[in-house]
């Protein structure tokens, strides 16, 4: 892949199953929304440049499976990312109970610095709602992380959702706050960097060899 960027964002995204992460994804790297999505084995991969103050920002997004069994392999994306995304279905109440447990295994398995976004999904489906912005916000105030509600279908919120994050990201870099000479820190420098350690992309390359085959579902 062509340099042609100032900086390399790692995001990951992570919940239960069927919540619409990959829609997300998709959503956001390719406008698309795919209705009957095949269930994500092990790890997925989009990305998509944004511009801030007339700098390029490489936004790449390892959606992970919610799968217990694919725990294991999606752990591995932990390490090295500077925004992970914590998505629940507000239809299913079972989706948000669990993002306690995904939360403290973000916080044990990233870098300190990763910033948490917590996302109610399927805004379109009001009518089957049974979790409350308020309920979603208040977790996140209690936990200290930023939230949204989204529609991966409608595509309402997700560019909003993106583009705030990578603000924050831009200017915690502008004020030092990560260490850029790491590599785990989950930001990598571009075309204008004397060294780049490594690209992101790279690690797509291994995918296949972690794949294993899944019954479909939506996700």
């Amino acid at each position: 892949m062509a340099n042609n960027y100032n900086y390399l964002l790692k995001y990951i995204i992570v919940g239960d199953p069927s919540v619409g992460k990959s829609n997300i994804l998709m959503k956001f790297a390719h406008n698309k929304f795919i209705e009957d999505y095949q269930a994500t084995t092990g790890v997925e991969f989009g990305a998509k440049n944004i511009e801030i103050k007339d700098q390029i920002y490489r936004i790449q997004i390892w959606d992970t499976a919610g799968q217990e069994n694919f725990r294991s392999i999606t752990r591995a994306y932990y390490k090295n990312c500077v925004c992970a995304m914590v998505v629940y279905d507000i239809t299913n109440s079972n989706s948000f109970q669990h993002i306690q447990n995904w939360i403290e295994e973000i916080q044990e398995q990233s870098p300190k610095t990763v910033l948490i976004i917590l996302i109610g999904n399927k805004i379109d489906l009001e009518e089957k709602r049974v979790i409350s912005y308020d309920e979603g916000n208040q977790f996140a105030i209690k936990n200290g992380i930023s939230f949204a509600e989204t529609s991966a279908k409608t595509g309402v919120g997700i560019e909003d959702i993106f583009m705030k994050s990578a603000k924050e990201i831009s200017k915690k870099i502008n004020e030092n706050y990560y260490d850029l000479t790491s590599e785990i820190c989950g930001i990598r420098k571009g075309k204008n960097s004397s060294k780049n350690v490594g690209d992101f992309d790279d690690i797509n390359l291994q995918l296949k060899k972690n794949k294993k085959k899944e019954g479909k579902g939506c996700c």
